[in-house]
């Protein structure tokens, strides 16, 4: 069956352009019919059915294609608010490193100027000896079979013993004032030399 359409319609229905509408009208390729001033064709009915068809699987495309999209933005957006924590709490993070090392770099030298303060302290108690009596200096030469170690390692022995910083300068400025021979302090060269024991005594 024919069913009579507008040329715009048939145009789309047939595929073509309005010009080739009226090019086929006019050489009697397409039936066609005037009414009202206007001109109409005979298309056939299963070609019309044909385009609606069309026509809905695109609007069904469509449609899919903008659902789809949709979720495309909506998993875009979720990665980027997942970023935006993970910088946020990166953040956190390296802020904590950061104070965390500027801690322990001023416990450093904290203890640092806590040795210096000792050496400082010990070197005004020697002076302090030398003049008020007589105290014969150690030949360091008659010691060099001896084997020494530094303040700073006597500070790690004597904290396995449980031993604070206060109470580890005390016991050097003790064993100065006592004599220890353990303990000598070089006058020329301004230094303390400790040597090497177990130190079970001074604990």
């Amino acid at each position: 069956m024919e069913k009579l359409v507008s040329t715009t319609e048939a145009a789309k229905i047939l595929g073509l352009s309005l010009q080739g509408v009226h090019y086929r009208i006019k050489n009697n390729k397409l039936k066609s019919i005037q009414k009202d001033g206007k001109t109409f064709v005979y298309v056939e009915e299963d070609l019309i059915k044909s385009q609606e068809k069309e026509q809905n699987q695109s609007f069904f495309l469509n449609d899919k294609f903008i659902e789809n999209y949709n979720l495309i933005i909506k998993e875009k957006n979720r990665h980027i608010k997942l970023l935006k924590k993970s910088i946020k709490w990166m953040d956190r993070q390296y802020k904590s490193e950061i104070n965390r090392l500027e801690e322990n770099q001023n416990k450093i030298i904290d203890v640092f100027n806590s040795e210096i303060k000792l050496l400082q302290s010990a070197f005004n108690e020697m002076r302090s000896l030398y003049t008020k009596e007589k105290v014969e200096i150690p030949n360091i030469s008659n010691l060099k079979s001896q084997e020494f170690i530094s303040v700073k390692d006597f500070f790690v022995i004597m904290k396995r013993f449980g031993k604070s910083n206060n109470e580890i300068k005390i016991i050097i400025l003790e064993a100065i004032k006592k004599n220890d021979q353990r303990f000598i302090y070089n006058k020329k060269e301004k230094t303390i030399l400790i040597l090497k024991s177990d130190f079970k005594d001074l604990v």
